[in-house]
C-alpha cells in the first residue's frame, strides 16, 4: 500500500528497525534513533543493490517518488544509478575530494600500506564531510582551520597537525597540476597549538631488562604471542614489522630475515641478520604457523597478522604500564645500549632502518655494514641471554661478560 505524510510523520521504528514500502522498491527506513532514510531497492546485473535517496524530512514523501522514478528509468535503459553518482562525483575533477584521491592513488604505492590506511581514513573521516565537495581553488584557509578545530576540539591535536600536513600537501599537488594556484594550508602555520613530543616508553637499564627478560619467558599467553614477545627484544624492528612478517622472507639456515620495502616505514628493503637465539624461537614457532602466510598469524583467522596490540597486550599482562615498555620500546632499549656498547653509529641506525636523508642512496645500500650488522645482532642476543640470568653483567662490543 503507498506510502502517505500523516502515516509517515505518525509511524514509529520501536526497538528495531523498520521498513515502510511505498512501492517500485521505494521504502523509508526507520530507525530506533528516530533518524530516516529514503532507500531504492532495483536489480542490476542480476544482483541487488540499494540506493540512498535522501534522509527525512529533508526530502519529502513527493521528491523521493521523483527520485525513484528517475533511478528506474537509468536502470531500464541498463545503466546502474548507484555507478553512475559515483562517476558523476569522481567526474566533478576540480573538487577538493577528487584531487585528493587523485594525489592519494599517485603517491600510494611508495607508502607502507599501514601508513597509507591512516592517510585515507583521516581525509574521509575529517577533511571530505566539510571540503570534499568545494571545488579546490576556491577553499579560504578559515575553512580549512574550521576542520581542523574539530579534530582539535575531540582532543585529537595530533592528527589534527597530520590532516594539516595531508591537505597542503594535496594543495600542492592540485599547484602542480595547474587546478590551483597556490596552498591556502600554508597561512595556518601556527593557527594550531604544537603537540608535546612523545617518546615510546622504553627500559633501558640493564638489571630492569633482565627482570622484563624473565618475565617474558614466564608468559603464560597463546604459542604466537610468545614467540613475538620473546623475538621482539632480539630484532627490535617496528611492531608492525614484527607482526606482518612472512615465512616467506626468512632463511633461517643462514639466519637472515629480508624485509620488502613495501613493508617498511620509508619504503626500503631491510636486512634483520638473526642471532642464533632469534633462529631457536622461530624454528620452535615453526611447526604451529609455517602453513600459514603469516609467522604470527591471528587468532581469527590464519590469513591475517596478529593484532597490532598483541604485543602491548602481553605487556599490560606481565605487569608494564603504558609509562613503563611499549612494543616500540624495544628499539629504544637496543639504540641507548649499543651506542653506549661501542657499537657504529652507523651501523646501528642502518639496522633501526632509520631514514636515510639520500633516498637513492638509501635504495642501494640496504645492505651497507651488513658484517657489522650480523656481529653485533649476535652480540646483543648474547648480551639480553646475560642480562636474563640475573648477573652483574658489564656490556662490551661484541660479547658481553658477567
Amino acid at each position: 500500500m503507498p506510502l502517505n505524510d500523516s502515516g509517515i510523520r505518525t509511524a514509529k521504528a520501536g526497538t528495531r528497525a523498520k521498513k515502510l514500502f511505498d512501492g517500485g522498491g521505494l521504502f523509508l527506513l526507520l530507525n530506533p534513533n528516530g533518524t530516516r532514510y529514503w532507500r531504492l531497492k532495483y536489480r542490476t546485473g542480476g544482483k541487488e543493490k540499494l540506493l540512498g535517496l535522501g534522509v527525512y524530512p529533508a526530502v519529502g514523501l513527493k521528491e523521493a517518488r521523483e527520485k525513484r522514478d528517475d533511478a528506474r528509468k537509468l536502470v531500464a535503459a541498463g545503466i546502474d544509478p548507484s555507478a553512475k553518482r559515483q562517476a558523476d562525483k569522481v567526474a566533478r575533477a576540480d573538487t577538493f575530494e577528487a584531487i585528493a584521491r587523485e594525489w592519494f592513488a599517485k603517491f600510494k604505492p611508495n607508502w607502507v600500506d599501514s601508513h597509507a590506511d591512516k592517510v585515507i581514513r583521516r581525509l574521509e573521516r575529517d577533511i571530505f564531510p566539510a571540503l570534499g565537495g568545494k571545488p579546490i581553488a576556491t577553499i579560504k584557509p578559515a575553512e580549512i582551520l574550521a576542520s581542523l578545530r574539530k579534530i582539535e576540539k575531540r582532543g585529537a591535536l595530533e592528527t589534527a597537525h597530520r590532516a594539516q600536513q595531508n591537505v597542503g600537501q594535496v594543495f600542492r599537488y592540485a599547484v602542480a597540476t595547474g587546478r590551483a594556484e597556490r596552498d591556502p594550508s600554508a597561512d595556518l602555520r601556527g593557527a594550531l597549538p604544537p603537540t608535546k613530543e612523545r617518546h615510546h616508553a622504553s627500559i633501558t637499564d640493564p638489571i630492569k631488562i633482565g627482570e622484563l627478560l624473565r618475565a617474558i619467558d614466564g608468559y603464560k599467553g597463546t604459542p604466537v604471542a610468545q614467540a613475538a614477545l620473546k623475538l621482539a627484544p632480539l630484532v627490535f624492528v617496528r611492531p608492525v614489522e614484527l607482526r606482518t612478517a612472512e615465512w616467506k622472507e626468512f632463511d633461517l639456515d643462514t639466519g637472515e630475515w629480508q624485509i620488502p620495502a613495501a613493508k617498511m616505514k620509508m619504503g626500503q628493503n631491510h636486512i634483520v641478520p638473526l642471532s642464533k637465539q632469534a633462529v631457536a624461537v622461530l624454528r620452535e614457532l615453526q611447526p604451529d604457523t609455517e602453513h600459514s602466510r603469516y609467522v604470527f598469524p591471528s587468532i581469527r583467522s590464519k590469513d591475517r597478522p596478529m593484532s597490532e596490540n598483541t604485543v602491548l597486550a602481553a605487556l599490560r599482562r606481565l605487569g608494564y604500564g603504558t609509562d613503563d615498555m611499549t612494543g616500540h620500546g624495544f628499539r629504544s632499549m637496543a639504540s641507548t645500549l649499543l651506542n653506549e656498547q661501542g657499537w657504529h653509529k652507523d651501523a646501528i641506525e642502518r639496522q633501526l632502518a632509520h631514514t636515510e636523508r639520500d633516498n637513492v642512496r638509501a635504495a642501494h645500500n640496504y645492505a651497507e655494514h651488513l658484517p657489522e650488522r650480523r656481529k653485533m645482532m649476535q652480540a646483543w642476543a648474547d648480551y639480553l641471554r646475560a642480562l636474563k640470568t640475573g648477573g652483574n653483567t658489564v656490556a662490551f662490543k661484541g660479547k658481553a661478560r658477567a
